[in-house]
């Protein structure tokens, strides 16, 4: 990897054992926070991959941080993406609960959480746990676990299929995963938003990193005037089309829909259940994001607004996402494997730089701010997953070396410099040790 390290390049053995103090120091009871400086409740999508990392160590604690995160599902099926802990001091994080007043809903749990989702990587996360750690108590986890999977899956399909096409809506970017991504510069700027409002409110991540590497004033404006929007609504989702100011259908969360189907399919068979109906809406998700966000011009995926009506055109790796699809069928595969392979995201089998956030070769790539550009390894882990499944190991592997080498010299930062290597964000980040274990364990990089 080229650029400056941040510190001494770690042995295999030092570098699973600073995983699993990362997750160790992360632990609050039942579950892991992202990291104790920024992040100091729960996050959705955060405890899945957590989830992953401590079946290779902690197996109870796997089930416990999936658990938790699902004694705050709403009645309607969503999964909250921030699920607060109490005992914290109001104004602690923001926006926190008392900005999301989720009380106001009338499918809330009693728990303080947010209105939105997160990518549905759940299932996965249950059925890898499971896979990695077999044992009678996996089995009962897996047998309570799934019908609150199937109400979480249900309620993408029903819900959020705004356009009646088969996809699921995010409402707000927070909601997509990659908050900050140039894919929303559009229908971001198409919301009315008075930066004036930001005077309101103290921002936590600032304080915590670099200004410049964050979202902007604006940029959180119009974050605050998406929820505020959905908020007066109580939450619902009926009516969305003609009253919600940002709907997009992302590739990443319909990928991780579909993926969730595929692991739903292997779940139910050891639960008892049909696995029959999990694989038929796989192969309905995974028609409705080709006939929906494939671009054939370009050979990947793209957002699609819902306002306009019109593929989003930014190069992201929200594009390679749809690869993690074990049915995705060979020729749109190719295309996403080549557009990964190409300049803007430099996947190769001995890789000089990780896989950035954003397309490098862009005239807005910006390899210091937040999805903009930086480097994640959650991002990397999904589609290093999609690399094997769809016969390019070599690929994956490297990939793999290279997510190895981001911590071995940077240690486990929320996420890294695209070219230089450079932790960035917050140290001691949960998911970046969750995630590495999992590569570390997978000691056949060719499987």
């Amino acid at each position: 990897m080229t650029g400056t390290s941040t510190g001494a390049v770690r042995a295999p053995a030092e570098l699973w054992q600073l995983a699993v103090d990362t997750l160790e120091s992360n632990w609050e009871h039942d579950h892991t926070v992202p990291s104790r400086t920024l992040y100091p409740h729960q996050w959705s999508w955060d405890s899945a991959f957590i989830a992953i990392g401590w079946s290779h160590v902690r197996p109870e604690r796997a089930w416990r941080e999936l658990a938790s995160l699902f004694r705050a599902q709403w009645a309607d099926g969503r999964v909250p993406h921030i699920v607060f802990n109490a005992a914290l001091p109001v104004g602690s994080y923001f926006p926190g609960p008392e900005f999301w007043h989720s009380a106001v809903a009338d499918a809330a749990p009693t728990a303080a959480t947010s209105g939105l989702i997160q990518p549905p990587v759940h299932a996965l996360a249950a059925w890898l746990a499971y896979r990695r750690a077999p044992s009678e108590q996996g089995r009962s986890e897996l047998r309570r676990l799934y019908p609150r999977l199937l109400a979480q899956q249900r309620y993408l399909a029903t819900h959020r299929d705004v356009a009646g096409s088969g996809l699921a809506a995010v409402v707000h970017p927070w909601e997509s995963g990659v908050d900050n991504s140039p894919a929303w510069d559009a229908p971001m700027a198409a919301v009315p938003a008075d930066v004036a409002v930001m005077s309101a409110y103290r921002r936590h991540d600032t304080a915590h990193a670099d200004a410049a590497h964050r979202p902007t004033d604006l940029d959180y404006a119009r974050y605050v005037a998406i929820v505020a929007s959905y908020r007066e609504q109580r939450y619902r989702d009926d009516g969305l089309a003609d009253r919600h100011p940002w709907l997009v259908e992302c590739p990443l969360l319909n990928a991780a829909a579909g993926a969730a189907e595929h692991a739903l399919a292997r779940i139910a068979t050891v639960v008892g259940a049909d696995p029959g109906p999990h694989r038929e809406r796989a192969a309905r998700i995974t028609e409705a994001l080709l006939r929906r966000l494939y671009d054939p011009v370009t050979g990947t995926f793209q957002p699609r607004d819902l306002r306009t009506d019109r593929l989003i055109p930014a190069r992201t790796a929200l594009g390679l996402m749809p690869l993690m699809l074990p049915d995705l069928p060979a020729r749109p595969a190719a295309t996403v494997i080549e557009e990964a392979c190409s300049a803007r995201f430099g996947v190769a089998r001995r890789m000089d730089r990780p896989l950035p956030s954003h397309d490098r070769t862009a005239p807005d790539f910006e390899p210091l701010r937040y999805w903009r550009g930086p480097s994640w390894l959650n991002l990397a882990w999904l589609l290093r997953r999609g690399l094997r499944d769809h016969g390019r190991p070599d690929l994956a592997a490297g990939l793999r070396q290279s997510m190895i080498d981001l911590v071995a010299r940077s240690g486990c930062h929320e996420y890294f410099h695209p070219d230089t290597g450079v932790g960035l964000g917050s140290p001691a980040f949960g998911w970046t040790a969750a995630l590495l274990l999992d590569v570390l364990a997978d000691d056949d990089p060719e499987r």
